[in-house]
Parts: structure tokens; C-alpha cells; sequence
């Protein structure tokens, strides 16, 4: 049975896990749940699942919670995190605290030589020149459903043989609209996804193609492999798919439920029986694909060029969105001005060399304290 540390329980991918964790109950066992702020859900899965350790990242708030649960060791700050993400107990750990918040913890669960089940995309993005020096192979498990069809469509063939790697893309919310119809998107309006239910700074990051921009990102970090495209299908089958240099195309498809790739990131090499019914694919007669629109859709493109320029480039661009999509939530700036804004701020910046944990943190801060001003 292994024990999971679930970094991150309280949100979409945490609570998810713990589905799974329901379906295969002789398999799992949750040893430590972590959370930023939300003690009424953790308390409530506590309850449920019973773990020896929580962390919450808000120290009043894990003061609070202590005393509602006396007999779970309650650990607090971000030394809380780290601690719970470095159990000797502990057979795995998923990486799911949204944001740079994540990086962290999941910076020292791998040099604690823990496997991940890997949920939080900043991580790898901001501190990915760090983590590659460090990560053994197969530790870093992906639970985004891309990475993961990535991850399972290269046990195809050799890396030496793949051709290129295809990320596919929903298109978001605004995929049909005009370039002037986009001048007045609300955030109600983005955070209406039409095929995934997320927390709202991913789901507006899809809005703006920069959650796929990111996974762009993330991919070459795991998988070390420069060719990567993505193309936009709507209808959300096929999860990504890896060419190999003879022609042949291996696509990972299913119904998108993200249930499927972390119930795969948690029995790997193993598959279990899981919570899908089987496919029907008469309901899925027609799948289309389309080219990204790089213009209206902007934010892909920057993440591009930010993988191209590497060092500092990546987590300053992941830092300043990060900023933006919170002031487009408040209402204090409209939903272009996200990608406008960081395409200034990243024509300003000076890059930086990524090789101590302490460097992605310095250019984290300098990143929100211009993202703020601009």
C-alpha cells in the first residue's frame, strides 16, 4: 500500500486524487495532506481519511486547525510543507499547490528522492533548469492529462526517434470570438471553460492559450525533446499525441476526466481498473483539429519565445501572468492587457542564470512587484 502526501488537497486535482484514493482503497493510504489557506475542506477530508500530518501554509490558520483536530500533528508555514513533503514514511507525493507557492516543497521532495505525481506546471517551469539537475528519471510522474498522454505515447519508440511532440488545446472559452469581441471579455465570461472544471487562475490561463503556452514549457523540461507543436481540438479526446521520424502518430484518447491520468501517475508502471466507463465512440463521431491563433492568442506565442531565451525567461513570464490573471480577476485590468503587459515587461527583462532555489525566488519577487505596477 503506498502513502500518499497530497501537497495541495483542497483543489481541483487534490480532490480528484482522492477519488481515486476511494476507488482503489486497499492500494492508498493518505499520510499527509497540505493546503494554502482552506482549513474547512482539509478538516473535512481529515475526518474521512485520517492522516498523521497536515500542513497548512497560512500559520494562523494552522494554529486554528490544531485545535480543532488535537490528534493530527498540524505543521505550519512553509516549513510545514517541506516537512510533510519530505516523510521518510512516504511513498509519494503529489505535487498539486497551485502556483510558485508549490516549488518549493516539491523542490525538496525530489532531492528527498520522492516519487511525484506531478500537478503543478510553475514548478517545473520556473525552477526547471534547478530541477533537471537534480530529478532521476521516472520521478516525475505527470498528472496533466497532456504530460501524461505524452509520457505514455513515447513508451512508442526511443527518444531518439521521435520526431516531435503535439500538444493538443481545447482553444478555450474564446476560440471563435473576433479580436475586438475579446476588448470585452468578462472574467465570468473566462472562466467558463467548455470542457474542464479547474481553479480559476488555470481556467483563465486557458482562456488565453497560456495554460498550453506553459505546458510547452513543461514538456521540454520533462521530456528533454525541442520539437514540440500544439494543435487546437475542441472536442478534448485525444490528449496529446508523439510523431516518430517513420510517420507514425501515437495519440493517448479518452474521455477527459482527470481522474485517468492521476489514477496513472499514482499505480505506475502498473494500470487498475478505473472510473471510467468504456468509450463510446459514437459519441465522438467527429473530432476536428485547427492551427492556434498566435495573434489573438498571444500568450502562446511569448511562451515560445521564452523557451527559446531559457534561464530566467520562463519562471519571469510564469511570475508576471500569475499577477496579471489575479488583476484581471479584480477587475483591474481587461483580459488583452494579460498578454500585452507581459509581452512589456518581457522585452524589459534581463536574464538571469537558474541554478540555486534562492535564484528562482529573487526573479519570482522581481516579476510580481513589476506585474503590479505596470
Amino acid at each position: 500500500m503506498k502513502k500518499l502526501v497530497i501537497l495541495g488537497s483542497s483543489g481541483s486535482i487534490g480532490k480528484s486524487t482522492l477519488d481515486v484514493v476511494d476507488h482503489l482503497p486497499n492500494d492508498f493510504e493518505v499520510l499527509a495532506l497540505a493546503v494554502k489557506s482552506n482549513i474547512e475542506i482539509v478538516e473535512k477530508q481529515a475526518l474521512k481519511y485520517r492522516p498523521k500530518y497536515i500542513a497548512v501554509y497560512d500559520t494562523d490558520k494552522a494554529i486554528e486547525l490544531q485545535k480543532r483536530l488535537p490528534h493530527v500533528k498540524v505543521l505550519g508555514g512553509m516549513e510545514g510543507l517541506n516537512q510533510v513533503s519530505t516523510l521518510p514514511e512516504a511513498d509519494m507525493v503529489v505535487a498539486a499547490i497551485a502556483g510558485t507557492l508549490g516549488l518549493e516543497p516539491t523542490y525538496h521532495a525530489i532531492k528527498a528522492k520522492k516519487k511525484i505525481a506531478f500537478a503543478n506546471k510553475e514548478v517545473l517551469i520556473s525552477g526547471g533548469e534547478l530541477i533537471a539537475d537534480i530529478v532521476e528519471p521516472d520521478q516525475l510522474l505527470p498528472v496533466d492529462s497532456e504530460h501524461s498522454a505524452l509520457f505514455q505515447c513515447l513508451f512508442a519508440g526511443k527518444k531518439s526517434e521521435v520526431r516531435r511532440l503535439i500538444l493538443t488545446s481545447s482553444g478555450g472559452p474564446f476560440r471563435t470570438k473576433t479580436l475586438s469581441e475579446l476588448t470585452q471579455v468578462s472574467p465570468k465570461e473566462a472562466l467558463n471553460h467548455p470542457t474542464w472544471k479547474m481553479g480559476p487562475k488555470v481556467t483563465i490561463d486557458c482562456s488565453t492559450l497560456m495554460n498550453k503556452g506553459l505546458e510547452v514549457i513543461e514538456a521540454f523540461y520533462l521530456f528533454k525533446i525541442k520539437n514540440i507543436e500544439v494543435v487546437v481540438h475542441p472536442q478534448s479526446v485525444i490528449h496529446s499525441m508523439v510523431e516518430y521520424i517513420d510517420g507514425s502518430i501515437m495519440a493517448q484518447m479518452s474521455q477527459p476526466d482527470m481522474k485517468l491520468p492521476i489514477q496513472y501517475a499514482l499505480t505506475y508502471p502498473d494500470r487498475k481498473q478505473g472510473l471510467l466507463e468504456p468509450f463510446d465512440f459514437s459519441r465522438f463521431s467527429k473530432l476536428e483539429f485547427f492551427k492556434p491563433d498566435e495573434v489573438k492568442f498571444k500568450c502562446l506565442k511569448l511562451s515560445f519565445d521564452v523557451l527559446k531565451e531559457g534561464g530566467s525567461y520562463p519562471g519571469f513570464l510564469n511570475s508576471v501572468n500569475e499577477v496579471l490573471v489575479n488583476r484581471f480577476l479584480m477587475g483591474e485590468i481587461g483580459w488583452l492587457d494579460i498578454a500585452d503587459k507581459l509581452e512589456t515587461l518581457l522585452n524589459k527583462h534581463n536574464k538571469t542564470v537558474i541554478d540555486t532555489l534562492e535564484s528562482v525566488c529573487a526573479v519570482d519577487r522581481q516579476a510580481r512587484t513589476l506585474a503590479q505596477t505596470i
